[in-house]
């Protein structure tokens, strides 16, 4: 099954978070980790962004 590479710009549009956020985030463990794609390029998968995006749906409507 094919997905979406995302960068790091991309991820902070779609979550309308800042970059430093994102990884703040993901080093607390509460955002989907990076791919190494190489050594100076990482991406994420985007159905991994919009899973979190949806959780975060989710957990407000539980509220």
């Amino acid at each position: 099954m094919a997905d979406t590479l995302l960068t790091i710009e991309e991820v902070a549009v779609r979550t309308r978070l800042s970059k430093p956020t994102i990884y703040k985030l993901i080093r607390q463990g509460h955002f989907p980790r990076q791919l190494r794609l190489c050594a100076n390029k990482v991406a994420w998968l985007e159905r991994e962004v919009g899973e979190w995006v949806a959780a975060r749906a989710e957990a407000r409507a539980a509220e």
